[in-house]
């Protein structure tokens, strides 16, 4: 007998309340397990690209999780730490950075001489408070995560739940599909086609630009001699997952930094200005077409609010599911409008409006 739609309703309404109440009480334990499986995700489609010439899953696996590992221990010893560095040391250097903004205000604009105690008093506040709370932001980052669970468990864990992920993948796809309801089988098999397409073309082609781009703006940053240019390229990359904002954000300080160390050569802030709009140039003409393409549509105002939204319920565990539930959402959205369009609902035919009678009484 077929299941009204309503009693469907009330089943799926229940499902999604139950995942939210487990994510809300284990979010912190499931952070190991989360990372495992988004890693494993990331790792599928090189795992497939390897069997289909031949080589076992098994041996497939073993080799990319051990140059992923490889990869992320080098990543650690040698750039984690630097970046770290430089972004203490930048929140100590902005105190002298905001009192020389002033000290310019001042000199160009002496009109401004009647704000010059309000300004002054609030530039310095500013720098003391960016110093104060910096150190403890660069530094935060692990912390927060250590919070959550034992930094042992996690690097233990996480590798391990990738690993036994990528090597039942095939397993865990058809276990999930004969749980399927068989009256929709077809309809959500086609939805989780959509979803999958939607996801993997923006998480793993956005992750791959903003590599390419923490690349980029770290090296010429770099080569132009530009201070903690490492730690701002980075940042402006890694922050690029949303667009725009990692070149706005990057870009006001690395210009910033530029401003107060090549004070006395134009011509090195004109380098810094054009390092930022070659990447964008990159990055909107380039990467994202060639890498992410232009069928994923996940709005970056929707994306920011639901990386907002779930990281502040959920914490970091939440970050991290909000860009897979945002790409689902974003397609369930889709279907469910096809189906309004396509119902009586919609396409009723407008009824003709009753004869206007110009005769009076």
């Amino acid at each position: 007998m077929a299941m009204s739609s309503d009693l469907q309703l009330r089943y799926w309404g229940a499902a999604a309340l139950a995942f939210a109440a487990v994510l809300w009480v284990l979010g912190d334990m499931l952070l190991p397990f989360v990372t495992g499986a988004a890693i494993a995700y990331f790792l599928n489609p090189l795992v497939t690209k390897l069997t289909r010439v031949g080589a076992p899953r098994a041996l497939a696996v073993a080799i990319l999780m051990l140059t992923a590992i490889g990869l992320i221990v080098l990543a650690g010893l040698l750039v984690i730490p630097v970046v770290i560095s430089q972004a203490v040391q930048f929140s100590a250097t902005v105190p002298d950075l905001l009192a020389r903004l002033q000290e310019f205000l001042s000199t160009r604009f002496p009109n401004l001489s009647g704000l010059e105690d309000t300004l002054q008093t609030s530039l310095v506040t500013m720098g003391e408070a960016i110093r104060d709370r910096g150190a403890e932001l660069a530094q935060g980052v692990w912390r927060s995560v250590s919070g959550l669970v034992s930094a042992l468990i996690f690097l233990v864990i996480t590798p391990v739940v990738a690993f036994y992920l990528l090597l039942d993948w095939p397993r865990v796809l058809k276990g999930a599909d004969d749980l399927l309801p068989r009256q929709h089988a077809p309809v959500i098999r086609n939805l989780a086609g959509q979803i999958d397409r939607s996801i993997a073309g923006f998480v793993r082609g956005q992750v791959t630009v903003c590599l390419i781009l923490a690349f980029y703006y770290a090296t010429a940053l770099g080569l132009v001699g530009l201070q903690f240019g490492l730690a701002i390229g980075v940042t402006a990359g890694l922050i690029s997952f949303v667009p725009y904002i990692g070149a706005i954000l990057g870009g006001a300080l690395a210009i910033g930094v530029a401003l107060w160390q090549f004070w006395d050569t134009p011509s090195s802030i004109a380098i810094v200005v054009v390092i930022f709009v070659i990447g964008q140039i990159l990055e909107g003409n380039i990467l994202v077409p060639r890498i992410v393409g232009h069928s994923v549509r996940l709005h970056p105002v929707w994306l920011l609010f639901a990386i907002s939204s779930f990281g502040m319920l959920f914490g970091f565990t939440g970050m991290l599911i909000a860009v897979p539930l945002a790409a689902s959402v974003g397609v369930l959205v889709r279907f469910g409008l096809a189906q309004y369009q396509a119902s009586s609902l919609y396409r009723a035919p407008q009824a003709d409006p009753p004869p206007h009678n110009d005769m009076h009484p």
